[in-house]
């Protein structure tokens, strides 16, 4: 093809991927189900993790429930049967679908994500016991709660193996399968930070780049390979009302403008992102404006915003927080 005629065809497109998104913004894309469907969350022992996955169950998906803790696992997959016992028992109560099959089932596994082996043979067991997974949801994350220098190395390495490195790890495990049938859904719970920083996370901010940059890099090598059968979403929230940045707070002025989001609000917008296939969702959408300024200011401009907001140094008082539960830690200890 001329390269002339092609450039105009590929224009064309262009502007027509701005119509199509502009239209999902007025016309309500239709969510796909998921009955069936088998989903497996790392980090579904608390947080975000056991929301997706409480979610996922009332939309009657099989679940597959990772964590390190086993305790908040199985507290999760308790919360999981709970909600498969009341979806069974309105059925019987309508009466007139009880043929309609729903033997969903939730698996606990306990997996540090942080070692690759680890992930390989909890993998594996999943394969055997379980089967071949739909959708595969990275939510695993840790902080490290220090400034650079104050920061063990231990801790470092392992911020950027939870937060980033697993993904590639599971991704490796459970990808082979969903390219031989052209079917799958990967989702990335990244964070805002990943997209843009701020002062005394560099290691969790690094660590959501990289998660970022494996998610946009492997959507592209789908792409690439023909494999439009496979999804991706990645979801940046802003700080989450989770507990895990407690304390952190911006100019108080500037706060009701940025409030901290409700887990639950999170997950709501998550979940309909991935089940209309959205590549990308920021919450709040104040974000993608953040996000886009970010790529055109001046790096002196955004230290200026930044101060005038506050966000220059609204970690700091979680750092703070952070090195003071320490300290009574080990106080406790020693005494």
């Amino acid at each position: 093809m001329n390269i002339a005629v092609e450039f105009a065809v590929v224009m064309f497109k262009v502007v027509w991927s701005f119509v199509l998104a502009g239209t999902k913004w007025i016309v309500r894309t239709r969510e796909k189900s998921v009955v069936g469907q088998v989903c497996l969350i790392t980090g579904a022992g608390s947080g975000l993790g056991r929301l997706f996955a409480k979610e996922f169950a009332r939309r009657g998906a099989s679940l597959v429930l990772w964590d390190i803790n086993r305790q908040g696992n199985e507290e999760t997959a308790d919360m999981v049967r709970d909600i498969y016992r009341e979806i069974t028992s309105k059925r019987e109560i309508i009466g007139g679908i009880q043929d309609v099959p729903f033997q969903p089932q939730v698996y606990t596994f306990v997996c540090d994500v942080s070692k690759r082996e680890n992930v390989y043979c909890t993998a594996e067991k999943v394969r055997a016991e379980v089967g071949n997974i739909d959708f595969l949801i990275n939510n695993a994350g840790v902080v490290s709660g220090h400034h650079l220098l104050e920061c063990p190395d231990e801790l470092i390495e392992r911020t950027m193996k939870v937060n980033c490195h697993a993904h590639f790890w599971t991704t490796k495990a459970f990808l082979p399968k969903m390219l031989e049938q052209n079917h799958g859904h990967i989702v990335t719970i990244a964070s805002s930070l990943g997209l843009f920083t701020t002062a005394g996370v560099e290691d969790y901010c690094a660590s959501k780049f990289g998660a970022i940059g494996f998610h946009e890099s492997l959507s592209h090598e789908l792409r690439a390979s023909e494999k439009d059968g496979i999804k991706m979403t990645l979801v940046c929230p802003f700080l989450v009302d989770t507990g895990m940045f407690k304390g952190c707070k911006i100019r108080k002025e500037m706060a009701p403008f940025f409030p901290p989001l409700k887990p639950e609000d999170c997950v709501t917008q998550a979940m309909r992102a991935i089940l209309t296939d959205q590549q990308m969702v920021c919450t709040p959408r104040a974000m993608y404006a953040v996000t886009f300024m970010k790529t055109i200011l001046p790096f002196d401009a955004i230290v200026c915003m930044y101060r005038f907001i506050g966000a220059d140094k609204c970690m700091y008082p979680f750092l703070d927080h952070c090195k003071e539960s320490m300290n009574n830690n080990e106080t406790k200890i020693g005494s």
